[in-house]
């Protein structure tokens, strides 16, 4: 009798594992504890950050100021290995990738921007200035953009539920307030 109980006992927990995960399922984690709101901040980040970069992009070739250079290449550094962590969120999460952005990548369905994008017209003015009349632009712009996603991500602190997105989003708001407080002193200059 005590070794039937023992094989039915091992049988069940056999297949409670199983059913728990394996080498096709993501982490529990991955599955579990996250929210709409975690959704919401990385698909929205990720354009977000996508603009940073097209806009990063734009100073070595167009800058005379090697603090915005410096700058730019920072954020670059900065933004591009958040934009894949995040991207592995949402694949770990079953969530489709970020969507909202119309062709240029600016703006969201519904006559709606993101908070702190820039208009198309406002990259192309941005794409056709040079020199210090760029690094003003820039400036400017950049520190909107910023500003946009430090708004964002205090609202993922407010309403999210994954730990390394809450993470992610304080890390946001230290690196990007540490930023505009630098750009606001390079335009004074």
């Amino acid at each position: 009798m005590r070794k039937i109980f023992f094989t039915g006992a091992v049988l069940a927990a056999s297949l409670l594992l199983g059913a728990c995960g394996g080498p096709e399922s993501p982490a529990p984690s991955a599955q579990a504890g996250h929210n709409a709101a975690d959704v919401t901040f990385a698909q929205q980040m990720i354009s977000h950050h996508q603009q940073a970069l097209e806009m990063a992009k734009m100073v070595p070739s167009r800058s005379s100021n090697p603090k915005v250079v410096d700058l730019a290449g920072r954020i670059d550094r900065a933004q591009d290995p958040e934009i894949r962590q995040m991207q592995g969120w949402l694949t770990a999460w079953g969530a489709a990738p970020a969507s909202h952005s119309m062709p240029g990548g600016h703006e969201m369905s519904g006559d709606h921007t993101m908070t702190g994008m820039m208009s198309d017209a406002d990259m192309k003015s941005l794409d056709a200035a040079k020199g210090p009349a760029f690094d003003r632009s820039w400036l400017d712009m950049m520190v909107k953009h910023h500003q946009g996603a430090v708004e964002m991500a205090k609202t993922e602190l407010a309403q999210g539920a994954d730990a390394g997105a809450k993470a992610l989003a304080q890390r946001i708001i230290d690196a990007q307030q540490a930023e505009i407080a630098e750009m606001q002193g390079l335009v004074k200059s």
